[in-house]
């Protein structure tokens, strides 16, 4: 059985040294190339039970930060994803662990490492760079932690109210009745600890921007 996966990545060098960490060390090997979120998402919609890992960069065409993990987790709550990203820092990657990150992969290691990763994160681990302090201090920590405790349901409810969406307007596109979508509203606004709509969107994008550019891309 071949092993499928998508990589998240608007570079070319980028795929192609993704592409020769994995031919070797994944013989029976299926990979499906992104430039852009919005191409993830359209991949998985049809056959995303058939996909082992996505690999998927912090920036790229459509999004910015942690908000791809956000979307991938909110529309495919049991899919693997990894984060493939030219930052390093102890902040970031324990923000893409908190998010839901089956693993966080710098762009600097060297093929052998990347193929070392991502045969450990296909065996169910969950990795991060040796050097890599899980104990580093966060100021987001708590509010991350929440954001992270939401349900799959409730993470699509938060990107259609980040998108401004009214509750009518979110029943209809989820196809649930109004007042389910007011009684997730409510358990969202209770979780994140805030009191309003607004007030949620807000802190979701803050935290989904936070310490995730990725002004280093090769």
């Amino acid at each position: 059985m071949s092993t499928r996966i998508v990589i998240a990545d608007d570079h070319p060098m980028v795929q192609a040294a993704l592409r020769s960490a994995l031919v070797t060390a994944l013989p029976d090997l299926d990979l499906i190339a992104c430039r852009s979120v919005d191409e993830v998402l359209e991949v998985l919609s049809s056959d995303w039970r058939e996909v082992d890992l996505v690999l998927l960069d912090l920036t790229m065409p459509g999004t910015d930060g942690f908000a791809g993990l956000f979307l991938l987790h909110a529309h495919f709550p049991t899919l693997p994803v990894a984060i493939v990203s030219a930052r390093q820092d102890a902040a970031t990657i324990q923000k893409a662990i908190t998010f839901g990150a089956s693993g966080y992969i710098p762009k600097s290691l060297d093929l052998p490492e990347m193929a070392s990763a991502i045969g450990a994160i296909l065996e169910g681990e969950t990795w991060t760079p040796p050097r890599f302090g899980a104990e580093t201090a966060d100021p987001d920590a708590a509010m991350s932690a929440r954001l992270a405790s939401l349900s799959s349901q409730q993470l699509r409810i938060l990107t259609k109210i980040i998108e401004g969406k009214l509750n009518k307007q979110i029943a209809g596109e989820m196809e649930i009745a109004e007042q389910t979508v007011k009684v997730h509203v409510s358990a969202i606004l209770k979780k994140l600890g805030v009191v309003s709509r607004t007030q949620a969107a807000v802190t979701c994008e803050r935290l989904l921007s936070t310490s995730a550019r990725d002004s280093a891309k090769p």
